[in-house]
């Protein structure tokens, strides 16, 4: 009796000892090269960044309560973001349908069966007919995958993985759309803004145009010159009416981004654009891995494709199967459940696939050729990353310098403008002269404010490279993703930024 029940602690322990293997190898992050610095921050030193991203959400630094209002409406109702989140939800049940083969299945079944077969020449009966016989049947039967190899656990491991990578994914959706409205928004303001040039520009030239009339008639202007002026004006006038095809466009994609048809939306205009240009601080290179969710997405997809060569070395060894079941069976439905007719068996099943061909290693094959796809994918998203920074620090730093220049030209234009317009109001120089200053020092205007809309389209799009204030602790935690095999509450939100 010692020895039996020696012999079954040894197998026991035997089987929690195998049960603590996985197959396959445990997931380390691939390394990637990261540079000690930015190089486009090298002799560039940006006036002082805002401290609004720290205090509250990204596009706060553009001090814009319309904005602050439209990026929250992103949130709720942008259809892309809840696709994006009912994905991570979906990801999520596949990780709790996957734990629940850890378990054993229980199954009942009940059965009840009327039959009767011809046996003749037995001389049972007349004519050798069998009377019909009824049985009935109830069992309850379980069956126990015993995940000796880790199979089931790596399974589970890449799927939990996916269900991160889904969960980035979303927070990359977000991002996007949270940027694609704050440049949208801000390009509509600088069709505001251009808008309010070419009206103010306008009637400054109805002005001329009077002063043009009032010598003609008085005889000391050619009819030319009023032409002219005619001309400056009613062109200068169909530009401003033109603006509004590119803000209407603006505002039918700030609508849809919002979740409401552009038919029911609309942004008032404004008189003055604020130009100020956030300067966000970008970090160590280093600190990019954390912070942006695609390249999380990307390195979460290595290790679920890492869990995969588990799964697929574990088919090498044997599968065992515990099954039991125990139940009643009877011819007479009253007896059934008498002890006489009770039934059971109980015992393990091994099975191991001694030929295939080739087919198992060729399933390790691709696995491991996965995972280095999944690698190789990762390190190219962080390359990316990396570039884009680069890309609008560089952006930036031009921009802010040929600001500066294009500010003192319109300084200019506008001097030169004044100055022809006095010496033909003396009758020194012909109007020819004034149209061509006043075309100079509009088009310098315009030229300045193409440069504002560029630098607030490249700081939006540094803070989307630089992550928009989100990291990588903000990826939903295993047990948040695997909260248990019999937990029946839905999957949590993820946190974003903003929350």
């Amino acid at each position: 009796m010692a020895q039996g029940r020696a012999r079954l602690t040894a197998m026991a322990a035997l089987l929690v000892s195998l049960a603590a293997c996985k197959a396959g190898p445990d997931y380390q992050r691939p390394a990637v090269a990261t540079p000690a610095a930015y190089k486009e921050l090298a002799g560039w030193k940006p006036s002082q960044p805002q401290d609004a991203m720290s205090r509250g959400p990204w596009w706060s630094v553009y001090r814009d309560p319309v904005l602050d209002g439209l990026e929250q409406q992103v949130q709720v109702s942008n259809q892309n973001l809840r696709a994006a989140e009912a994905a991570y939800r979906a990801a999520v049940a596949v990780v709790r349908a996957a734990e629940a083969a850890l378990f054993p299945t229980l199954t009942l079944n009940g059965q009840s069966t009327r039959s009767k077969s011809s046996a003749r020449g037995s001389g049972t009966s007349l004519g050798g007919a069998q009377q019909p016989v009824s049985q009935y049947e109830l069992t309850l039967g379980a069956s126990w995958d015993i995940d000796l190899w880790g199979r089931i656990r790596r399974t589970i491991e890449g799927n939990i993985a996916s269900a991160q990578a889904t969960a980035a994914d979303l927070a990359s959706a977000r991002l996007s759309a949270q940027a694609a409205l704050a440049t949208a928004y801000l390009q509509l303001r600088v069709e505001d803004a251009l808008k309010k040039l070419l009206e103010d520009a306008a009637t400054a030239y109805t002005r001329s145009l009077e002063i043009v009339r009032n010598k003609y008639n008085a005889g000391t202007a050619a009819r030319s010159d009023v032409a002219q002026a005619e001309t400056q004006l009613e062109s200068t006038q169909a530009q401003a009416i033109n603006v509004g095809v590119q803000r209407a466009q603006l505002e039918h994609a700030i609508a849809v981004l919002i979740g409401k048809p552009p038919a029911d939306f609309a942004i008032a205009p404004v008189a003055t654009l604020a130009p100020e240009i956030p300067a966000m601080p970008p970090g160590v290179p280093s600190a990019l891995l954390e912070r942006r969710p695609d390249v999380a997405a990307a390195e979460r997809q290595v290790a679920a494709a890492n869990a995969q060569i588990g799964v697929a070395i574990a088919a090498y060894y044997p599968d065992l199967t515990l099954s039991a079941s125990v139940g009643y069976l009877s011819n007479q439905m009253a007896s059934l459940f008498q002890a006489s007719n009770r039934l059971w068996s109980l015992g393990p099943q091994a099975a191991e696939t001694v030929l295939d061909f080739g087919a198992r290693g060729a399933q390790v094959d691709q696995a491991r050729a996965n995972y280095d796809q999944g690698v190789a994918n990762y390190r190219q998203t962080v390359l990316a990353a990396f570039q884009q920074v680069e890309d609008e620090l560089a952006t930036l730093r031009i921009l802010a310098d040929q600001a500066k220049v294009q500010a003192v030209a319109v300084r200019s234009a506008q001097e030169a403008e004044r100055l022809i317009f006095n010496q033909y109001k003396a009758g020194t120089v012909d109007f020819t002269s004034v149209v061509t200053a006043e075309v100079a020092a509009l088009s310098n205007e315009e030229t300045a404010l193409n440069i504002v809309q560029s630098r607030l389209v490249a700081s939006v799009a540094l803070i989307q490279a630089l992550g928009g204030g989100w990291d990588a602790s903000r990826l939903p935690r295993t047990k948040e993703v695997n909260p248990g095999p019999f937990s029946t509450a839905p999957a949590k939100p993820v946190k974003t930024s903003q929350e």
